[in-house]
């Protein structure tokens, strides 16, 4: 096996050099760049190509600066979008921290019981790891299941008290450097623990997620959570930053260091929904690091039935207003770009009044803004052309109109269909905003789902979170999940 992971540019990404040697990089979709300190232009030498080069390589190439610089500073990259990564870096068993696996269960005994066998099977040194189990008061065979796994430690409780009382009681007792979380309901993938742990290798790392993927593939709504489970994060390495203030993975498939949980007092356990998002808030406020890696897969069994599913959707809406009083500094903040929120307001009136005159207009905007942009380019003498230019600003365009769709699907869809009968317009210009936000997810996706199926639990799933969105805005006496604040710049950070 070799000991390291394999790194390469992003097909859409051009290394440039500046005539004062400053080494670039452009990522043509989204228009992106980046500079680059001089001092790692040798590292960016080694990429000629679009092939995977493995990290000892590199290494070797330029044994001037340390492996493990080299590591972190691709790995820097790759959350960025600039390159892609593939495999993970090989810890010898020696190395490796002891992790305390931690699973609350109740009422699930096939579901534990399958869990348990994957946690046996798991590619990580017995002497390493321990498995412990906090039965939540289950009132059938649950607790003697788990006795038939001598690996699992047993703790049951006499009163139901939730998940987040379970993971704070087992914490308590774990021996552990490392706490990994994993639901009853999941099955870990073998090499869940071997892909995840090395990123602790990172002291700024507090916490690491993992990739959560579908159980079930065989109904239509296992089809639509395969690629819209509110527990898959995505594809892409994503580490908190302090612009991204609603940044969180599910507890799930979650590692995190010991001592950090504790310093953070654990989680909320008056909280039965969104406690691993109020966690995840909590230690990024620290000060730590959180990071998403699309690694450590564990296949999670879904509801795979309507009701079921709709009312854990209703669950999840109605943590937000709660979580928004306990962090009354994420501020949601609906971003407004001036040229793009004109463009579209003017051809929707051009449209809707059959006016050439405003459709000229429109078109005006968008010429307008786009040389704007192509003079700013030209002055710091970045080597974009204007055919690449417009096609950004053609897709930066329709971005902000799929994510202006998507907040008013997201919030505005119930409202819409009440007021339909006395504002019919304002009414149906919300519907239409959902059909658009619905179809480019369906696009974006890409599934294997005929469209209508997709749309339908879609609508399902974006009614059923808006309306426990709403009930917990009535139930907590705040409008701020329905009202954010409007921007028209973004934070630069």
């Amino acid at each position: 096996m070799n000991k390291y992971p394999e790194y390469r540019l992003r097909s859409s990404v051009q290394v440039s050099l500046l005539p004062d040697d400053q080494p670039v990089l452009i990522l043509a979709y989204p228009l992106k760049v980046i500079y680059i300190d001089r001092f790692w232009k040798p590292v960016l030498n080694c990429f000629t190509s679009y092939d995977y080069l493995f990290l000892d390589h590199i290494a070797q190439i330029r044994p001037e600066i340390n492996t493990q610089q080299i590591e972190f500073f691709l790995n820097d990259l790759t959350r960025k979008g600039f390159f892609e990564l593939r495999g993970f870096p090989f810890m010898e068993d020696d190395d490796l921290p002891f992790v305390s696996i931690i699973i609350p269960v109740r009422n699930r005994p096939k579901d534990i019981s399958a869990c348990l066998i994957s946690l046996e099977q798991l590619d990580y040194p017995k002497g390493k790891k321990e498995i412990i189990v906090v039965d939540d008061a289950s009132d059938d065979n649950t607790p003697e299941t788990v006795r038939h796994f001598p690996e699992a430690g047993l703790i049951c409780l006499t009163e139901h008290s939730q998940a987040s009382f379970c993971r704070n009681r087992a914490a308590r007792k774990a021996k552990g450097e490392i706490l990994a979380f994993i639901d009853s309901d999941c099955v870990a993938d073998p090499s869940w623990l071997r892909e995840l742990v090395p990123a602790f290798r990172d002291e700024s790392l507090g916490a690491v997620g993992g990739l959560v993927d579908s159980y079930y593939n065989k109904k239509n709504l296992d089809q639509y959570e395969t690629v819209k489970s509110a527990l898959k994060i995505g594809s892409w390495y994503k580490r908190s930053m302090e612009k991204e203030r609603f940044f969180y993975v599910p507890f799930c498939n979650f590692l995190v260091r010991r001592e950090l949980f504790f310093k953070l007092d654990g989680l909320r356990e008056e909280l039965h929904v969104g406690e691993d998002v109020d966690f995840c808030w909590r230690l990024q406020d620290s000060g730590a690091m959180l990071e998403y890696r699309p690694v450590g897969r564990v296949f999670h069994k879904h509801r795979n039935s309507l009701l079921p599913f709709c009312s854990r959707r209703f669950d999840y809406g109605t943590s937000e207003p709660l979580l928004q009083k306990l962090h009354p500094g994420r501020i949601k903040k609906l971003f407004l770009p001036p040229h793009e929120s004109i463009f579209w307001t003017l051809l929707s009136l051009s449209l809707f009044f059959k006016s050439i005159t405003i459709f000229i207009l429109c078109a005006g905007i968008f010429a307008s803004d786009t040389l704007n942009r192509y003079s700013k380019l030209h002055k710091r003498k970045l080597p974009i052309s204007f055919f690449t230019l417009c096609q950004a600003v053609i897709r930066s365009y329709l971005s902000f109109l799929y994510h202006l769709c998507s907040f008013v699907s997201r919030y505005y869809l119930i409202p819409g269909l009440l007021l339909l009968p006395l504002f019919p317009v304002s009414a149906g210009l919300i519907i239409c905003m959902h059909l658009i936000a619905g179809v480019a997810d369906y696009c974006i996706r890409k599934t294997r789902m005929n469209p209508i199926s997709f749309l339908f639990f879609f609508s399902l799933e974006q009614l059923s979170y808006q309306a426990g969105v709403w009930w917990g805005c009535v139930l907590h006496r705040t409008a701020a999940p329905v009202l954010p604040r409007l921007v028209h710049r973004r934070d630069r950070i």
